[in-house]
């Protein structure tokens, strides 16, 4: 396309103030007269509170408010996304019913931080233990912790072919495997964090969130404000990975202390407070069925997915599994295909979205039953995934499930990462008495949530279309506006990029503005879901076309010329292969907001707005490779390659893609073999929590392919969450290739030494 910018390894912008501590984080606001709350949690995961006295809590001074329950009853928070049948909608911010450890009971407000936690301390709270529910298999039979609805399991469904079941009984092999996965935390290297203030009857909230008008909308509504009068600010934000797509029960107090202090209240989430306080996510278990024919054909997967949702369903309800179902086919071709998802609360800390959104859970479960399969059978790994491997002409196709693949060469990605795996040379490395192995994993991934239709029709109270608003300044710099929000991913500098082709303007006068609710257009649901670039830079391409259209339409009056015969080039407007016969950027900018010798019909003004409410969504794929060692005296497992091929369809800054990538890819290392929360019976986190260091991390290999989605204006896919999916399915097949005496129960991860130690004792 001869574009300078879409597809350069251009730097991103954001890093100058990231790297030199100048970021825009929460916990960089300090507004005069500000005072600083704790929240108060429960120390137990089930029971009653009966009363909490907070007469030593007054005697502290500096204390300048305490909010228990009776001062927010008033108070819920709505799901956003409720799945069929789905008994819990809403949830309050205080409540005297505890359902897991770590849930907010108070909050106590002082002149100083180290105050308020003195005086937190001393509130005395009077409680009533019940047993716990620990783990969504023993939840099934629990007395049920919302009693009024007679069952912890908060939604059932089934999705896919009703003759599924029939076809594997009469297949000639079938593979079964239990998967699980462990609970894990986002780990943002920023935590959360809320300063709110109140006055003159407008709450302007700074909060590390990835969907700022999410915020003001859940506030709104919780507090009886007009939208009008909220003001929700988010500008830099160290890390979401889907834990910050929402406001919680403690942000929300923050909010309400600021509301009845008329003075601005400050909070920032504690380190120890994050296994218990932000939602985790990822656990559950899957019973999963594979049948073959002779010839090694997938004839039919089924698969019950049991996903433990903590206390309550999060704002996310229920959708993660949802997800997990409609993922589980892959990039293969069944016969028959069906998944039945339950979700069920129990006495932990309530879960939601992770980078992934339970397509690695997906991943895991279907690649391990490949590889089995394969193993069983006699059949070379990557031979039987590209046996059944649907084929770049059988797309776009529609899965049993409802998912449009759009575009892609699914067995182009597979080869490539073979003969990098080849390439390599990894199976001739020397003795060491580890046991070495390579595994395989592939996937489609999900990516542009979207269309807003198809949103609703599935009980999510949120829109998935994007605006942008995109204006020339009078000295021809370009200023873009968008609902996204950045979280670390670059999006800055991608839209800056499109800006400056799109347009045909240098890329140094694109000034990109996000994360402001009374400055950005509306995004109901922000950065999540690998949208921020297929949606927001959809908008932006429909209203960079606009505003250039109008721009050259000026400019063929002025030049007594065809607009067709015009092209924007640096500072200017010439006619094309005559460069002498141009007017500046400036001088016509000038004009138009002047109203100066303007065609007839042309308001004036240089400013577009667009939306993008997507036809469908996007659908970007990946192959996965991992190598292993693993120690048999220890069961010490290390990483020592790693390689992906990726499409996420338009490549608008290479580099960015990759490094996403990369990240990804370490999130999924620790996934697999050292991250993960642990619950005691009586319902207490363990709060080891071990994610991988660059000890734990290899070189990761990073091939991009490129196929362009037929879908959005551009052609690009989402990328942020890609990484993520494929490293637990490819780590966990490399250990059961290393290990083939236990190949077939190599199913849980994280594969930490102990359970691998205890498989081989086994």
């Amino acid at each position: 396309m001869g574009d300078p910018y879409v597809g350069a390894r251009t730097p991103r912008r954001e890093d100058a103030r990231l790297l030199t501590g100048k970021a825009r984080y929460v916990g960089n606001v300090r507004l005069p007269g500000s005072l600083h709350a704790c929240v108060v949690r429960s120390p137990i995961a089930h029971g009653r509170l009966l009363g909490c006295d907070a007469k030593a809590v007054w005697a502290v001074e500096g204390v300048t408010d305490v909010i228990t329950t009776a001062d927010a009853a008033h108070l819920r928070l709505p799901c956003v996304n409720v799945l069929p049948g789905q008994r819990i909608t809403s949830y309050p911010v205080l409540d005297d019913t505890i359902r897991y450890a770590g849930q907010p009971l108070a909050l106590v407000v002082a002149r100083t931080p180290e105050a308020a936690r003195d005086a937190a301390d001393l509130l005395d709270l009077d409680l009533d233990e019940l047993p716990a529910t620990v783990g969504a298999e023993r939840a099934l039979d629990a007395p049920p912790l919302y009693p009024e609805l007679g069952t912890n399991v908060i939604t059932d469904f089934a999705m896919g072919d009703e003759d599924c079941g029939a076809a594997i009984d009469g297949a000639e092999h079938v593979v079964e495997l239990v998967c699980r996965m462990g609970r894990v935390s986002p780990y943002p290297l920023e935590p959360r964090g809320v300063v709110a203030a109140y006055a003159d009857d407008e709450l302007i909230v700074h909060i590390s969130s990835q969907a700022p008008h999410h915020v003001r909308e859940h506030l709104a509504e919780a507090f009886g404000l007009p939208h009008d009068r909220i003001r929700v600010i988010s500008r830099d934000i160290g890390g979401g990975f889907g834990a910050k797509e929402h406001v919680y029960p403690d942000e929300t107090l923050v909010c309400l202390a600021a509301m009845r202090a008329g003075r601005p209240v400050s909070w920032t989430e504690s380190p120890g407070d994050r296994l218990t306080a932000t939602m985790s996510a990822r656990q559950a278990v899957h019973r999963a069925r594979l049948a073959l024919d002779g010839d090694g054909r997938f004839v039919a997967m089924d698969v019950d997915v049991l996903g433990d949702l903590g206390a309550h369903p999060g704002n996310t309800g229920a959708s993660t599994f949802a997800v997990t179902a409609t993922l589980l086919p892959g990039p293969y071709r069944f016969g028959r295909f069906a998944v039945r998802v339950r979700g069920v609360v129990t006495t932990t800390a309530p879960a939601g979205s992770y980078r992934g959104f339970g397509q690695p859970e997906a991943t895991l479960t279907r690649e391990r039953l490949i590889d089995e399969a394969a193993r069983r059978l006699g059949i070379d790994r990557v031979e039987l995934r590209l046996r059944n491997m649907l084929r770049p002409e059988e797309l776009p196709c529609t899965t049993a499930v409802g998912q449009t693949y759009d575009s892609g060469d699914y067995p182009r990605a597979l080869r490539t990462l073979r003969d990098l795996v080849q390439e390599a040379g990894v199976e001739r490395r020397g003795d060491d008495g580890r046991r070495r192995g390579v595994g395989y994993s592939c996937h489609v991934e999900t990516t542009g949530l979207g269309p807003s239709m198809d949103l609703k029709a599935m009980g999510a109270a949120a829109g998935g279309y994007e605006s942008v608003v995109l204006r020339m300044e009078q000295d021809g710099s370009v200023v873009v506006s968008a609902g996204v929000v950045s979280i670390g991913q670059g999006i800055e500098t991608a839209l800056a990029q499109l800006a400056a082709d799109r347009i045909g303007v240098p890329i140094e006068r694109v000034r990109v503005l996000l994360g402001d609710t009374a400055t950005t257009p509306y995004s109901s649901i922000g950065s999540i879901a690998s949208r921020s670039l297929p949606v927001g830079g959809g908008a932006l391409t429909k209203a960079a076309l606009k505003l250039r259209d109008k721009l050259l339409a000026i400019a063929a009056h002025r030049l007594e010329a065809a607009a067709a015969d015009l092209e924007v080039a640096g500072d200017a407007v010439r006619v094309k292969g005559d460069p002498a016969v141009s007017v500046p950027l400036r001088e016509l900018a000038t004009s138009a907001w002047r109203g100066w010798d303007l065609p007839d019909g042309v308001a004036p003004g240089l400013e577009e707005r667009d939306s993008y409410d997507p036809t469908g969504y996007t659908f970007a794929y990946g192959a996965h490779a991992a190598a292993v060692a693993v120690d048999p005296e220890t069961g010490a497992v290390e990483v020592e390659g790693y390689w992906v091929v990726n499409d996420a369809g338009v490549l608008v800054n290479p580099a960015v893609v990759e490094g996403q990538i990369m990240g990804g890819v370490a999130q999924g290392i620790g996934e697999a073999l050292t991250e993960e929360i642990v619950f005691t019976d009586d319902g207490q986190p363990i709060t080891d929590y071990l994610p991988p260091t660059t000890r734990e991390v290899p070189d990761i290999r990073v091939v991009m392919l490129e196929t362009p989605s037929p879908v959005t204006p551009g052609g690009m896919k989402g990328v942020g969450e890609a990484g993520t999916i494929g490293p637990p399915a490819a780590i966990a097949n490399a250990v059961a290739a290393a290990l083939p005496e236990i190949a077939d129960r190599v199913t849980d991860v994280p594969l930490t030494p102990g359970r691998v130690w205890s498989l081989l004792q086994a």
